[in-house]
């Protein structure tokens, strides 16, 4: 039986080996995209379910606050937060459709939605991804496992190869990516 230290080495082991497998070139892809919105006055909305949910609101905290930008700030919107608008859209209309129709209410074209989602294949996901498509809105996918619908139907995708099942390593390098992203961002702006 593994003890915890056994357990803790083998899986910081794990987590470097993946870090090592990351696509550096569409991480920055995905920073230029974010800053060229910025620039643009588009809005950029994050969504997920469960930790990646999480990592939503981290990533908009990181982003539009984090980087201290309140002259030009960056337009980011978290979907998950507000619980009476998903409550209410859950309860009348299905879960499926959370995120579709606050996109439906909020989104233009030429915005885009960050999905994050290990599996890629969740239902409201999938809902926001077509509604995308059909509105100019650009997509980008932080997956992991087989990376489902979200990584074959995303214009720009940040891939964490974990096997299936394998959530904690999958949302801690989600969080990694947004750790990376907002302090480019905090150290771009604070030497400009």
């Amino acid at each position: 039986m593994n003890t915890s230290e056994s357990f803790s080495n083998k899986y910081l082991e794990y987590l470097s080996s993946l870090i090592s497998k990351l696509d550096r070139s569409a991480i920055a892809k995905f920073a230029d995209l974010l800053l060229d919105s910025r620039e643009l006055g588009k809005t950029t909305f994050f969504l997920g379910n469960g930790g990646s949910a999480s990592t939503a609101t981290h990533f908009v905290n990181d982003v539009s606050l984090g980087s201290r930008q309140f002259e030009k700030p960056f337009r980011a919107i978290s979907l998950c937060d507000n619980q009476a608008v998903i409550t209410a859209i859950a309860n009348d209309d299905g879960y499926e459709n959370i995120f579709l129709q606050q996109l439906q209410t909020l989104a233009h074209s030429g915005d885009t939605i960050v999905c994050i989602s290990a599996s890629g294949n969740s239902k409201n996901l999938i809902k926001a991804i077509e509604f995308a498509k059909k509105n100019n809105i650009y997509v980008v996918g932080l997956t992991a496992f087989d990376g489902g619908y979200l990584k074959e139907n995303c214009d720009l995708n940040i891939h964490v190869p974990t096997k299936i099942g394998e959530y904690g390593p999958a949302e801690d390098l989600h969080m990694v990516v947004c750790g990376l992203v907002g302090s480019y961002f905090r150290e771009k702006f604070l030497n400009d």
